[in-house]
C-alpha cells in the first residue's frame, strides 16, 4: 500500500512540474525554484522583447526589406575547412543569422576554428542597418561523451553524468567546462543538452550515450540539464534544449536524420514523462529550444513537431510558457522527405512557428535556396508580415545578449 502512495506522489509531481509555468520572462524568484514551486499562469506567446531600446529595434525590423528580414531567421552551413567567399558576402549583407560548424569545418583544431569565426564576426560589422551588426549566431554540438565537435570538455557524456554521486554538480561542471571549450573557439551556441527521457531496450539516444536518465525518473533529466544550461549560459555561451518534445521513445533504428520516424505515445505519456524536463530549462532561461522532426500523432497527427504549430506555439509557448528562440532541427533530414523540397520544408517550418530555420547539409545553397522561398511566400503573403517580425526579434534580441571578445587582434 505504501509503495503504491509513493507512485501517486510520483506522477502528481511530474503533472506538476509539466503544467507549471515558470517566471522566465518576468525574472522573478519562482524562476530559481523548482519548476513545481513556480507560480501557475496563463502564458500567451507574448513579444518578449520590451523598453526603449527594443521599440527601436521594432521599429528597425519593421522597415527592413524582405531580404534581411528573411535574413534573420536563416542558420546556414558549408562544406570544408575555409568558408566561401559568398557566405561572408551574405554575412556583410545581413542576409544570414548564423552558422552551424560541423568536424569537417573545425578539423578539431579550435585555433582554426576561432580564426573562422573571427573572420565571420568582423563580417557582420558591414551589415545595415546597425541593428543586424549583433554577434552571429555560430553554433555547434559539444553535447560530451561521444558527441562532440571539438576536443576537450565536457569529456563525460550525460549518461556517465547521470552516474556520478553529485549528478547534478557534475551536469554543471559540464556545462561550463563546454562553454570554456566552445569560447575558446570562437562558438556562442552550443545544440546541447539532451532533453531526451531514455526508455528500456535499444534506444536512438542510449547508443551514444545521450540520455540522464531513464523513464522512471523524468525530473532527473529536468535538473541535469538545468545545471549544464545554468552554468553554460553564465559563461555566456547560450544552450539548446533539445529534442523538443523528445526523443526518449525512439528506438535504435529511429533515426529522424535518415528516415521519417513516427513515435505513437498517448499524450498522457508524453505529458507525464517526455514533458517533464522541460520547465526545469525554461526555469534556467535557456536561450533556445530546438524542435524535432519526429511524427506524434496524439500531438499532431499530420505534421512532425518541427512544422506543427499545434506542437511548438500550442504546448511549448502557450501550455509550457517559453518566450525564447526556438530552432528546427535539420530540415534537410531525411524525417522531412514527405514534406517537398529543402525550402519548401523552411517556409512550413516558419508558418509554425519556428524562429531560426536550419539549413545544415553542409551546402551553402541550400540556406539561399530555403531563403528565396521564404522571400516569395512573404511576398505573396502566405507567411504573415507581422508573424515573421516578431520572430526576427527574438534572434535579434538573442544575438544582441551575446559578445565577441576575442583573446587576440583579429586576423
Amino acid at each position: 500500500m505504501r509503495a503504491s502512495a509513493r507512485q501517486r506522489r510520483a506522477r502528481r509531481v511530474a503533472a506538476a512540474s509539466l503544467v507549471a509555468v515558470t517566471a522566465v520572462a518576468a525574472g522573478s524568484a519562482a524562476s530559481a525554484a523548482e519548476p513545481g514551486q513556480a507560480a501557475r499562469a496563463s502564458a500567451p506567446a507574448a513579444e518578449p522583447v520590451a523598453g526603449a531600446a527594443a521599440k527601436s529595434t521594432r521599429a528597425v525590423v519593421e522597415r527592413l526589406p524582405i531580404a534581411k528580414l528573411v535574413g534573420q531567421r536563416v542558420i546556414v552551413s558549408y562544406e570544408g575547412a575555409e568558408p566561401p567567399q559568398q557566405l561572408f558576402d551574405l554575412i556583410r549583407k545581413g542576409y544570414v543569422a548564423g552558422v552551424i560548424f560541423f568536424g569537417a569545418n573545425t578539423n578539431e583544431d579550435p585555433a582554426l576554428t576561432r580564426q573562422v569565426a573571427m573572420r565571420m564576426q568582423r563580417a557582420r560589422l558591414a551589415a545595415k542597418p546597425k541593428a543586424l551588426r549583433r554577434p552571429l549566431l555560430l553554433m555547434t554540438d559539444q553535447e560530451g561523451g561521444l558527441v562532440r565537435r571539438l576536443p576537450g570538455e565536457p569529456e563525460l557524456s550525460e549518461w556517465q553524468i547521470s552516474a556520478r554521486r553529485n549528478a547534478a554538480g557534475a551536469a554543471g561542471k559540464a556545462g561550463a567546462g563546454a562553454a570554456r571549450t566552445l569560447a575558446a573557439a570562437g562558438i556562442n551556441v552550443n545544440l546541447a543538452p539532451v532533453l531526451g527521457v531514455q526508455r528500456p531496450g535499444s534506444s536512438f539516444l542510449g547508443q551514444f550515450q545521450r540520455a540522464y536518465a531513464r523513464w522512471r525518473n523524468p525530473r532527473k533529466v529536468g535538473k541535469l540539464a538545468k545545471a549544464f544550461v545554468t552554468q553554460l549560459q553564465r559563461r555566456g555561451v547560450a544552450a539548446t534544449s533539445k529534442h523538443f518534445p523528445g526523443l526518449g521513445a525512439a528506438t535504435e533504428k529511429q533515426d529522424t536524420d535518415a528516415a521519417p520516424v513516427t513515435l505513437r505515445l498517448s499524450q498522457r505519456t508524453i505529458d507525464r514523462i517526455d514533458l517533464v524536463p522541460y520547465p526545469w530549462v525554461i526555469a534556467a532561461r535557456t536561450k533556445l529550444v530546438m524542435v524535432n522532426n519526429a511524427v506524434y500523432p496524439s500531438l499532431d497527427p499530420t505534421r512532425p513537431a518541427s512544422l506543427s504549430r499545434p506542437i511548438i506555439e500550442g504546448i511549448l509557448r502557450r501550455r509550457l510558457g517559453y518566450r525564447g528562440v526556438t530552432i528546427t532541427d535539420a530540415l534537410e533530414a531525411g524525417a522531412l522527405a514527405p514534406f517537398g523540397g529543402i525550402p519548401h520544408r523552411g517556409v512550413l517550418a516558419a508558418e509554425a512557428g519556428d524562429d531560426l530555420l536550419l539549413f545544415s547539409q553542409q551546402k551553402l545553397i541550400e540556406g539561399i535556396n530555403g531563403s528565396e522561398a521564404l522571400r516569395t511566400a512573404l511576398r505573396s503573403g502566405r507567411l504573415d508580415r507581422d508573424r515573421f517580425e516578431r520572430a526576427a526579434l527574438r534572434v535579434l534580441k538573442l544575438r544582441g545578449q551575446l559578445q565577441v571578445k576575442p583573446s587576440r587582434p583579429l586576423p
